[in-house]
C-alpha cells in the first residue's frame, strides 16, 4: 500500500504544467515617490497607478491571472532612500481577490473582510477598489485580446459590514472582447 501511495505521488509530480509569461496589471502604491500619476481610469490624480508585469504563471487562465493582480511586489529600486516592501495596494489594504470561471464568464470577488488601510497610504477603500477594477479589466483585455470570444467579467465586493456595505455599489459587469 505504501508502495502504491509513493507510486501515485511520482507519477503527479512528473505530469506536465503548462507555464506561460503573461502581462498581470497590477495597483501600485507611490508612497515613499515624488510623483502622482493621473488615472484616467477613474479621473482622478492620485499617489497610485496601475501598471503591468510580466509574470510566469500556470493554471487556469484567466483565474489565475485575475488572482495574480494581488501578488506582492516589492518595487526594484537604484535609491537607497526608497525603501517601500510592498507597492501593491490590494496586498498592502488587506483586500483578498478570487476569480471562477461559469456559464456566464468569469466572476471576480473583491474581499474586503480584513480590509485596513495602512498609514502613509492616502486613499479611500473605494479608491483601492476602483483601481483595483481597472487593474483587473486591463489584465482580463490583454488575456482576452488575442482569443476569438468575448468574455463577459462580473465584478462584486465582498465582506463588507454596515461601515462598508456602500463600497458593493462597485459590483460591476463589462464585456471584453476578443480579435
Amino acid at each position: 500500500m505504501k508502495l502504491l501511495i509513493a507510486l501515485a505521488l511520482c507519477a503527479g509530480s512528473l505530469c506536465a504544467t503548462t507555464i506561460s509569461v503573461v502581462p498581470v496589471f497590477e495597483p501600485l502604491s507611490l508612497h515613499g515617490t515624488d510623483v502622482d500619476e493621473a488615472v484616467s481610469e477613474t479621473g482622478e490624480a492620485l499617489q497610485a497607478t496601475v501598471m503591468s508585469r510580466p509574470m510566469a504563471l500556470s493554471g487556469a487562465f484567466p483565474e489565475t491571472l485575475i488572482e495574480a493582480v494581488r501578488t506582492p511586489h516589492r518595487l526594484p529600486s537604484n535609491d537607497p532612500n526608497y525603501v517601500v516592501d510592498e507597492a501593491n495596494l490590494l496586498v498592502l489594504c488587506r483586500i483578498g481577490i478570487s476569480a471562477e470561471m461559469d456559464e456566464d464568464g468569469i466572476l471576480v470577488q473583491f474581499n474586503v473582510a480584513d480590509l485596513a488601510i495602512p498609514q502613509g497610504i492616502d486613499l479611500t477603500v473605494r479608491q483601492v477598489l476602483k483601481l483595483g477594477i481597472v487593474a483587473v479589466r486591463k489584465t482580463v483585455e490583454a488575456y482576452q485580446a488575442p482569443q476569438t470570444d468575448k468574455l463577459k467579467v462580473r465584478v462584486r465586493i465582498l465582506g463588507t459590514d454596515e461601515g462598508t456595505d456602500s463600497l458593493r455599489e462597485l459590483d460591476c459587469e463589462f464585456e471584453v472582447k476578443g480579435s
